[in-house]
């Protein structure tokens, strides 16, 4: 059963940084795309960024320049490395791996738990 598990996030003044992780585990061979995603309080959730496993990335236009994604394809783990950190940024941060090669088959659409990330004016 493939899981993923992401951990990093935490309280943060405006201005500062945090790294999210995201393993993922469960016989996987490879995982084409990984990705973090975000929910803030009563919005829908969006896209923060993608990465595929060639290294091509994706960003949401508000973050670009401040999150870097970045991935260990050997480890499965997806990070995400947030800088200059804003109080809209607060939000549920969410990690994505799709397109999952593993021991029981091929699967789309596996998601984290999410790990809640406060930034503070």
């Amino acid at each position: 059963q493939v899981q993923l598990v992401e951990s990093g996030g935490g309280l943060v003044q405006a201005g500062g940084s945090l790294r999210l992780s995201c393993a993922a585990s469960g016989g996987i061979f490879s995982i084409n795309v990984m990705g973090w995603y975000r929910q803030a309080p009563g919005k829908q959730r969006e896209l923060v960024a993608t990465i595929t496993k060639s290294g091509t990335t994706n960003y949401e236009d508000s973050v670009k320049g401040r999150f870097t994604i970045s991935r260990d394809n050997a480890k499965n783990t997806v990070y995400l490395q947030m800088n200059n950190l804003k109080p809209e940024d607060t939000a549920v941060y969410s990690c994505n791996a799709d397109r999952v090669l593993h021991t029981r088959g091929y699967g789309m659409g596996y998601w984290g738990k999410g790990t809640l990330v406060t930034v503070s004016s």
